[in-house]
């Protein structure tokens, strides 16, 4: 008999494309038809949570990665009876500090001149110390921010500006969840993610060793893993 694939729905983060996700989603598609979406168009997180739920399938698993967790978040929140599983990866459920939106602003300005220095400057907040010499994943981060521009990145970081405080809204979730942190995620570290697992009934939390910020791209197959567990349930 033909095996059931449950349709996966996966959000890149900042300057992200499908590229961030693609060796998750190829350890995935005996299980999962995979949906990378796209998260470029607009400037709110409620206007893109709902720009993605009215593409998406009638039901859906859905993960997310950093700003893209944020925004599934969002979808989860609006759309509860429509995700059938969620994995919420590197990313938080608090919102923007004030330091946080005076640092996106500062970088809004700069980076119709000087995006390529920005992401420079990231990278290591971005990756793992262990790959910023790693052509697989530094030059593939560098790719797909040359490759969105400098309006995707201002919208975008507009966007992370105007996510909720999800964390009041954990309690609410009722589908199976599983939290994926790099443990040496130099943006959002461990504790924030042990708050989102501790505020999901019943969530399980997967930690990844020697992996930074952006594990899907790092370590693929042990993100892969805790998204298999999740769509075994």
């Amino acid at each position: 008999m033909p095996v059931h694939k449950t349709d996966l729905l996966l959000l890149p983060g900042l300057t992200n494309d499908a590229r961030v996700w693609q060796g998750v989603a190829d350890c995935l598609a005996d299980v999962a038809t995979v949906h990378v979406t796209d998260l470029t168009a607009r400037e709110t997180m409620p206007e893109l949570a709902l720009d993605v739920l009215a593409k998406a399938p009638a039901r859906f698993a859905l993960a997310g990665l950093s700003m893209g967790g944020y925004c599934a978040l969002e979808i989860v929140a609006r759309a509860p009876e429509r995700v059938m599983a969620l994995g919420l990866v590197d990313t938080s459920a608090r919102p923007d500090t004030p330091e946080g939106r005076a640092g996106r602003e500062r970088q809004v300005a700069r980076a119709p001149a000087e995006l390529a220095t920005i992401v420079e400057e990231l990278l290591p907040k971005w990756v793992h110390p262990s790959r910023l010499d790693d052509h697989a994943v530094a030059d593939i981060v560098r790719a797909m921010a040359r490759d969105s521009g400098a309006d995707v990145f201002a919208r975008q970081q507009r966007a992370i500006m105007s996510r909720a405080d999800s964390r009041p809204r954990l309690s609410a979730i009722r589908c199976p969840t599983v939290v994926v942190c790099g443990r040496e995620d130099a943006l959002l570290p461990l504790e924030v993610h042990e708050e989102m697992a501790r505020g999901i009934p019943g969530a399980k939390l997967r930690v990844i060793e020697a992996c930074g910020h952006l594990a899907p791209l790092e370590r693929p197959a042990d993100v892969a893993a805790a998204l298999r567990e999740l769509l075994d349930k």
